[in-house]
């Protein structure tokens, strides 16, 4: 039998690409807070975080309850700086879901911007014990859609600078880089 190794590989693309348009289809909304959810997390892509935080309000207009939408507008606060907002929303969010790591993640980003650092350090603990794949940060595919160069750091790695920053003396500790913080691209998993 005599086979094209070109034609095999278009094959294996096009079943790929039907089993993906199969998968992603799936995926849709199935209620208007989901709708909004998803909107939300368009913008928050596009970095356009009042729009998303607006769109995520929408969802929770609709469910109170949609922690995912919940954990997208304490993400959207964080990146307006508007963290008492951000701590209030992501609270109701572990109340919701006690064992969702990713609530703690965002809680300790949260107490981390706001100088809580020792509270930072115990939500990242647990967000890694709960989900160690919080570890695991922004998959190569999103940094290749994204334009992002370099892997951006993890909580994990937060976790490990703070408690090492924290072992000095506190007139030696560096707890903060506004420049450097201010480039970090946010990532909503």
């Amino acid at each position: 039998m005599n086979t094209n190794p070109l034609g095999l590989i278009l094959i294996a693309v096009g079943v790929l690409a039907g089993l993906l348009w199969l998968f992603y289809g799936s995926q849709g909304a199935e209620t208007p807070a989901d709708a909004a959810y998803l909107d939300g997390n368009a913008q928050f892509r596009q970095q356009d975080y009042s729009q998303a935080a607006a769109s995520y309000q929408n969802a929770l207009a609709e469910d109170p309850d949609h922690a995912p939408a919940l954990r997208g507008l304490a993400n959207s606060y964080v990146q307006l700086r508007r963290y008492d907002e951000g701590l209030a929303i992501i609270e109701r969010a572990v109340e919701l879901e006690p064992q969702n790591g990713g609530n703690y993640a965002i809680r300790g980003i949260i107490l981390d911007h706001t100088g809580a650092h020792e509270r930072a350090i115990a939500d990242y603990e647990k967000s890694l014990e709960l989900d160690p794949s919080v570890a695991d940060g922004m998959p190569w595919l999103d940094r290749l859609l994204y334009n992002v160069q370099e892997r951006p750091p993890t909580v994990a790695d937060r976790l490990k600078y703070l408690k090492q920053q924290m072992a000095l003396p506190e007139d030696q500790r560096v707890l903060r880089v506004p420049d450097a913080d201010d480039q970090q691209r946010p990532y909503e998993q």
